[in-house]
């Protein structure tokens, strides 16, 4: 008996086997139509693999498109960065262009100022409170810097040394409005025509050209100077050209509007009008001082 079932397991492996086989050659034959059962098969799989293929290809987008906004947002951060640093770098292009078009410029007027050596100077402060009177530049007394001194930028007169310490300087604006701040100027012509720059018109912008007699003929763009006649400017520094004349209350003198070259708002470097006379005396005492020691 037991021989009997081991011979039926054997005989049953042997019959498998032998279906299996012809199983396989039967789907490796070429056909032109499926059976059912493999059609039924396929379709099955198929339709398994769309129901679980749609999901998995969606989150898989998702994940890939929450994969590329984090790589936007952190290129954009880097782009901002850039963005910043460019604007910075700009800005400190545009300041260095513009300092050194002013250098430049102050550098080429060295050869025209002969009744004066000229002291260059930074502005390092500016009052809010006073903003259209007193400015702060980095030379002093010990620089050879005194009260009462011109200070020009490369576009023209500005003002004069009001306090000179011993490392710093405060110099008060063409536009400040002390009646004390006069200077003697003269307008270009034909004919100069003299009179003091006194005051200025802060909504308008202008100096006031004060004292010119009354049947001068003033033409508008006349370039106006300073004439060195009050014994503290030297001659020639350039302040303004006239817009305007308007002639006083009783007929017996003009006011000029003067339009300043100098931009009394943007100022960062100057130059302090040391006379010749007083530059050489500073010299000879430093050469004597030296000689001494």
């Amino acid at each position: 008996m037991p021989q009997f079932f081991l011979n039926k397991k054997l005989i049953v492996l042997l019959v498998s086997i032998i279906i299996l086989v012809a199983l396989i050659g039967f789907s490796l034959r070429e056909r032109e139509q499926l059976s059912w059962p493999e059609q039924f098969l396929k379709d099955s799989t198929g339709l398994i693999q769309q129901v679980f293929h749609t999901p998995a290809q969606f989150v898989a987008g998702v994940l890939e498109n929450l994969r590329d906004l984090q790589n936007t947002y952190e290129e954009n951060q880097k782009l901002k960065a850039r963005l910043d640093e460019y604007v910075k770098l700009k800005t400190e292009v545009q300041n260095l262009e513009k300092e050194n078009a002013e250098l430049r410029e102050i550098l080429d007027k060295k050869d025209s100022l002969r009744e004066f050596s000229p002291i260059q100077a930074t502005v390092i402060g500016r009052n809010p409170d006073r903003w259209h009177e007193m400015i702060t530049i980095n030379k002093g007394s010990i620089h050879g810097v005194k009260k009462n001194m011109a200070v020009i930028t490369s576009k023209g007169l500005i003002g004069k040394v009001k306090y000179s310490n011993q490392f710093t300087s405060s110099v008060q604006l063409l536009s400040a409005m002390d009646p004390k701040n006069r200077i003697s100027a003269k307008i270009q012509g034909e004919k100069d025509v003299f009179g003091l720059i006194e005051g200025y018109d802060k909504e308008k912008q202008m100096l006031l050209l004060k004292r010119i007699p009354y049947n001068e003929k003033i033409k508008k763009g006349s370039n106006v100077i300073t004439s060195g006649l009050g014994g503290i400017f030297p001659a020639g520094l350039l302040i303004g050209k006239v817009e305007k004349t308007v002639t006083d209350q009783y007929g017996l003198t003009q006011t000029a509007y003067v339009k300043p070259f100098a931009d009394f708002y943007d100022i960062s470097n100057v130059m302090v009008a040391n006379p010749k006379m007083e530059a050489a005396v500073s010299e000879d005492k430093k050469q004597t001082e030296g000689e001494g020691s």
